[in-house]
């Protein structure tokens, strides 16, 4: 289970606090599937950071009885100067995963060949997505931290991330931050909808989807 309690999160922006989050409570039970719903600047990016460790809350507490990968897609948490192969190589030492399967897998899904050799610096916006996003889904975890369903990359890549993620990972818990109504009814049970940093849980998506239309 993952047990958000009374989360808050502020930055100072121009000598001045933004409370980004403001007190939010929810849970996922294992293999539980929760939308985030929420206008831009609405938090869901912020709290999909604090939930996968990335950054840490003002105030509140996160309790985690599975492990929770990090934001799929994320792309800040690679070094630069590195090629792909040592960010790999990275990644498979932190979670004990042999390098040669983690690699395997990243070719074959993100399909960037002679670039893994490469600093990952050089990559295009496009290319570095793909990259993180195979990344991602190369360590299994019990839940999978989405924010925005991957749009980087062709036809085939997008319905092999689809696959991935949605099919072959179907038992697995899922926090999803899109504004795409259709994916959130197809494989969302409960929404969290945002507005200016407070949450209010639904266990109806429609009504939830009602609500942020009427926001």
């Amino acid at each position: 289970m993952i047990k958000a309690i009374e989360i808050t999160k502020e930055y100072r922006v121009e000598g001045r606090t933004h409370r980004a989050v403001n007190g939010v409570s929810f849970s996922v039970d294992r293999g539980e599937k929760l939308a985030l719903i929420g206008r831009n600047v609405a938090g869901k990016s912020t709290l999909i950071r604090l939930i996968g460790g990335v950054e840490l809350p003002t105030s509140g507490t996160i309790e985690q009885t599975m492990s929770v990968s990090w934001p799929l897609a994320l792309q800040g948490g690679f070094q630069g100067s590195l090629t792909g192969n040592d960010n790999i190589r990275f990644i498979a030492r932190i979670y004990d995963k042999p390098f040669d399967d983690v690699k395997a897998y990243v070719e074959d899904f993100a399909q960037l060949g002679k670039f893994l050799s490469e600093p990952v610096k050089i990559y295009s916006i496009g290319m570095r997505a793909r990259f993180a996003f195979a990344l991602s889904l190369a360590i299994d975890f019990d839940c999978y931290l989405v924010d925005e369903i991957i749009a980087a990359g062709d036809q085939r890549f997008q319905r092999r991330s689809h696959e991935e993620l949605f099919e072959k990972r179907a038992d697995r818990s899922l926090i999803l931050a899109s504004h795409m109504g259709e994916v959130i009814k197809a494989y969302c049970s409960r929404a969290l909808v945002l507005h200016h940093g407070r949450g209010n849980l639904f266990d109806d998506i429609d009504v939830a989807l009602q609500v942020y239309n009427e926001l």
